[in-house]
């Protein structure tokens, strides 16, 4: 199943190579499957060259975690969070305040 749906992906890349949300979904179809090698390739590509495609800091970010890379997870996150400032993405941001929070050794808990 995973093999017919990367697939189906990269035939949508080869007829819009342009289009972010394909790369995205290659991405996390490596990552589902802990292609790690694969899955940081097209979440790089993807901030290359979609900068703005604000969801791909909190996956890459995360993907550095997996791959015991904090200081790169934490730079990625601080990307993302511009990125979602920039779109007035407060969502995102928030996710991704929260997730640097963590890697930066920042969460604080209630006495």
């Amino acid at each position: 199943m995973q093999n017919q749906r990367l697939s189906k992906l990269f035939e949508f890349l080869e007829a819009d190579p342009n289009d972010s949300f394909i790369l995205y979904a290659i991405a996390t179809e490596y990552n589902v499957s802990n292609d790690t090698d694969n899955a940081l390739k097209y979440y790089l590509q993807l901030t290359e060259k979609h900068p703005d495609y604000v969801g791909t800091y909190y996956h890459l970010g995360k993907l550095y975690e997996k791959l015991e890379n904090k200081e790169d997870a934490i730079k990625v996150y601080q990307k993302g969070m511009q990125a979602a400032r920039n779109k007035r993405d407060m969502h995102a941001l928030s996710e991704l305040q929260g997730a640097y929070n963590s890697a930066a050794g920042l969460d604080y808990e209630d006495d």
